[in-house]
């Protein structure tokens, strides 16, 4: 027996039984995509995302592809809404998912999830299932925990991605997302350099991220995103809250924005430090930067090649690389000082932006300034903040938990705590920057307690590990980076 439903003005998270995938609908003539949720028999939950360049004409084969895509956004996406009751049954309503799939989503959502989880003090670990429909019960997507799998967390199971596929040549046409940070900036660079043609690609409407791409002097691809407006009301009312896999949720989008513009490539910039957690005693790693990680990007790719598109290749240019290793690659380039930053504050969706694109206080800032410092002029890098912050006393915690030390690697999209601690280690070297505050306060109390073997920076700085890349692309990269 069902019991009533509170009135839809008001959210009682804990009351809350199951979250539905209602429905998702996409529009070829105006490019409006809809995904649809709910909570129990409870109003619906509508988002949108729009992507420029309606009508698309899309044949029978690149229909099927565009659904499937959406199909898998229409899942992915749903993280946003899962999470503000977290209830125990989660429903499909008009399509059915196969078990690999619901393997994939359950590792998304729990390895997605896991920071919001700590800081919520939740645990979902193995508590999240996906009713999907098996050989005995195809079409079915209400089929319970019915030939239950073990997660996908470092396996090399069923959908573990093989090498990416690659082409006699560049590829035809790429998707490059920018975020606004150094990172990206590097990826496009570094394509406009071996040839290959790019959009450069991003969704919502911060003017900083606008004017950052159209300083690349390249095509451009505005993607609208806007939540469902009722989740701000839940959260006033109590919903959980906290941080979310948006990675996954904008690696979905640009899949689905690639199959109607007719890329060949989803390229996103993540390096192979997003892959390391924070350490956090009692607890284990809980990582921030999870959807950045390869993990996250070998799964994802296995998965769209599997149900989406084989033709379409998903994959970040500058795994192989440490956070290092692309602040050197930056520093490189001049023409994004004044427009670039990777300061979330600016990013934020709700509360304080700062004045300027630095706030000079969070731990992206502190880092960006740390791995920039070894590589770039000092009065440039102190133009580009507007401060010295290697010179305040004020910011030395934050600095400190940067290098691990009496602290946790900060819930952020920062380097390895090793990458941190080898940059201050060279500026403690460096004329030019030894007698700043921090940098004097570290070689006096912190460097003697440290082992030497992992202070050195050139490690660091070598291009090594598992990536996605095609490797025909990679070849080229490769040498670029090394020039």
């Amino acid at each position: 027996m069902s019991s009533a439903r509170p009135p839809e003005s008001v959210f009682k998270r804990d009351h809350i039984a199951s979250f539905r995938f209602v429905r998702s609908e996409f529009s070829a003539q105006t490019g409006l995509a809809k995904l649809v949720y709910a909570f129990d028999d409870g109003p619906e939950l509508i988002e949108t995302i729009r992507v420029p360049g309606a009508p698309f004409t899309l044949t029978a084969q690149r229909l099927g592809k565009v659904e499937a895509a959406l199909r898998l956004l229409h899942l992915i996406a749903g993280v946003s809404y899962f999470k503000a009751a977290v209830p125990k049954s989660i429903r499909i309503d008009g399509y059915a998912i196969d078990a690999d799939t619901a393997r994939f989503l359950e590792t998304v959502y729990e390895h997605g999830l896991a920071e919001f989880a700590y800081r919520n003090g939740l645990s979902l670990r193995g508590k999240i299932h996906f009713p999907f429909a098996d050989d005995k019960t195809k079409g079915s997507s209400t089929g319970g925990s019915a030939g239950r799998r073990e997660p996908l967390v470092g396996s090399q199971g069923s959908i573990a991605p093989s090498a990416a596929p690659t082409a006699g040549g560049p590829p035809k046409h790429a998707l490059v997302a920018i975020g606004g940070g150094k990172d990206s900036l590097v990826s496009i660079e570094a394509l406009r350099a071996l040839g290959v043609t790019q959009t450069v690609t991003w969704i919502g409407a911060a003017p900083l991220l606008r004017a950052c791409a159209e300083r690349t002097g390249l095509p451009l691809l505005q993607i609208e995103r806007q939540l469902a407006a009722q989740l701000f009301e839940f959260n006033r009312a109590g919903a959980w809250n906290g941080h979310i896999p948006v990675t996954a949720i904008n690696s979905a989008i640009l899949v689905f924005a690639a199959l109607l513009v007719g890329a060949d490539f989803v390229v996103f910039s993540n390096e192979r430090s997003a892959s390391y957690g924070s350490q956090i005693e009692g607890t284990g790693e809980v990582n921030h930067q999870w959807s950045k990680g390869w993990e996250f990007e070998r799964l994802f790719a296995a998965e769209v090649r599997r149900t989406v598109s084989s033709e379409l290749s998903y994959f970040s240019l500058l795994r192989p690389l440490s956070e290092l290793a692309v602040a050197r690659q930056f520093a490189r380039l001049n023409r994004y000082d004044a427009h670039f930053s990777s300061c979330n504050r600016n990013f934020h969706l709700l509360g304080e932006r700062p004045t300027s694109r630095w706030c000079g206080v969070c731990p992206k800032c502190h880092f960006v300034f740390l791995a920039l410092a070894p590589f770039m002029p000092k009065p440039r890098l102190v133009a580009i903040f507007g401060r010295n912050l290697l010179d305040e006393v004020a910011q030395a915690a934050g600095f400190d938990a940067l290098i691990e030390y009496r602290d946790h690697k900060p819930f952020e999209c920062v380097g390895e705590g090793r990458e941190s601690r080898a940059a201050l280690a060279t500026l403690s070297q460096s004329p030019v920057w030894q007698e700043d505050a921090l940098v004097a306060r570290f070689a006096r109390e912190i460097l003697p307690q440290l082992d030497p073997a992992d202070l050195n920076i050139a490690p660091q700085l070598l291009a090594e590990g598992e990536h996605g890349i095609p490797a025909d692309l990679w070849s080229r990269l490769d040498a670029h980076f090394s020039a």
